[in-house]
């Protein structure tokens, strides 16, 4: 059974996530997207980096005698695509400005200490094609797991 210390540290971080939340890493910016979004984002966007390009166009069969390969291509009406899109355009002004952060951060665009500046820039670049923005980088996933990293979130303690 967990301690009473315990309990009272999961449910507090629990809290913070709901509301975008306190770092918990000290000293690092709090930001305005929760880490379970960016987390969960992070891993849509796994599955959507892992696409190849189409190599049958017009597979005119049953996908289970293709072997599945048209699940593992890059099409343009994919699901993955489309849920990660609804996903960005969803969110606040200010949490889309804190994704493209994140990205730029695990990408070595900039250091922590930077942040502020860092986001000033990714706000003042606002517009509304950030999900056309995001969804072009390639290893999306990657930077946004890093970025979150090195503001002290584990991806651990956010899997679902």
């Amino acid at each position: 059974m967990p301690s009473r210390t315990a309990a009272r540290s999961e449910s507090s971080l629990s809290t913070a996530l709901h509301r975008g939340g306190q770092n918990p890493m000290a000293g690092a910016p709090a930001l305005s997207i929760s880490a379970e979004k960016a987390f969960f984002f992070a891993q849509k966007a796994r599955q959507f980096d892992v696409k190849d390009g189409v190599t049958d166009p017009d597979p005119g069969s049953n996908a289970a005698d293709d072997g599945m390969v048209s699940v593992l291509e890059d099409h343009p009406d994919d699901p993955t695509q489309q849920e990660l899109r609804t996903f960005i355009n969803a969110l606040t002004e200010d949490e889309q400005i804190d994704l493209v952060t994140l990205t730029w951060l695990g990408r070595g665009d900039g250091e922590v200490s930077e942040w502020d500046e860092m986001r000033e820039e990714a706000l003042r670049l606002h517009n509304n094609r950030t999900a056309q923005y995001l969804l072009g980088k390639p290893m999306l996933a990657d930077h946004l797991e890093e970025g979150l990293s090195q503001l002290g979130y584990s991806a651990e303690d956010y899997e679902r």
